[in-house]
């Protein structure tokens, strides 16, 4: 089992050309990949998105990537003079009429925009995209490890709340053919303090099992029991399954809502309030489940 959030970092030196990404994923119904690019790079998005496809299935991902050359001769550095000596004469003209001193240097006259432009040697792109792919698979190689990692975690916690909630269904298992007793002999109390007479057995039986079969509970119960134990076959897959749980926790849901409707029992209805609550604390986990 993976999470869905996690951190990646993979950097490449190769030809001259050092390439770094960075991912950062948190949880998504789908893939959703969100590229941060300059300009320069955009060829590099196709590539991007077809890589990550290949290791990831689930999760919003921000990726970030920068590419720089490592052969400082291949740095130009060129100068605009016609407009450095505009701005020369607009300073010196603010100095004129305003009767301040013209303090522009050369070291501030590069500062101005556009006096001044670097530029690198031009892209191989096909030779920076075969790098960007190695960049782009180491980090994802180590944003998997984070997520199986985190994925531990999820599975010891969800562990628990599905114990819980196997333990609880037990109890209202128990419980439940106790309440059908309990409403005969109350119905059979309040039948005698009316009538002052004998119930009549046959009238009696036939008001039970009408009162048994509102609230019985065995079939939701068995359903119940079957969703569990799919869960826990869930918590051993290493594939996407996130899914598959966040369905199966939606009919446990429903199972224990049908319950709770049906028992009409004050014992009942307390453990599945508590069953509810731990149906809810998986519903959340599993909404990081790759």
């Amino acid at each position: 089992m993976r999470s869905m959030t996690g951190y990646g970092h993979g950097s490449t030196r190769k030809d001259g050309w050092e390439v770094t990404a960075e991912i950062r994923s948190v949880n998504h119904r789908f893939l959703d990949i969100n590229t941060r690019l300059p300009r320069n790079l955009s060829f590099l998005e196709q590539s991007i998105r077809a890589t990550l496809s290949e290791m990831l299935r689930r999760g919003h991902l921000d990726v970030f990537l920068t590419v720089r050359s490592m052969d400082e001769s291949a740095l130009t550095v060129t100068a605009d003079y016609d407009l450095a000596g505009h701005y020369m004469k607009i300073a010196e003209e603010m100095s004129r009429r305003t009767g301040t001193a013209n303090d522009v240097t050369v070291s501030r006259l590069i500062q101005m925009e556009g006096v001044t432009a670097v530029s690198e040697r031009e892209m191989d792109q096909e030779k920076i995209t075969e790098i960007c792919r190695e960049s782009l698979q180491e980090a994802a190689g180590q944003l998997i490890k984070m997520r199986e990692r985190e994925g531990e975690n999820l599975e010891a916690d969800l562990r628990l709340h599905l114990d819980a909630i196997r333990d609880l269904r037990a109890m209202i298992a128990e419980r439940a053919p106790n309440v059908v007793l309990e409403y005969k002999e109350k119905l059979e109390i309040r039948l005698n303090s009316l009538i002052h007479d004998a119930v009549d057995p046959q009238r009696l039986a036939q008001e039970v099992a009408i009162a048994a079969d509102r609230c019985a509970i065995d079939e939701e119960l068995s359903r119940l029991e079957s969703h569990i134990r799919q869960m826990d076959l869930y918590l051993k897959e290493k594939n996407e399954i996130g899914k598959k749980m966040d369905f199966l926790i939606q009919e446990m849901n429903r199972e224990t809502n049908t319950i709770g409707s049906k028992a009409s029992d004050a014992a009942i209805a307390g453990y599945v309030v508590e069953m509810k609550s731990e149906i809810e604390k998986m519903r959340e986990q599993i909404q990081n489940v790759e």
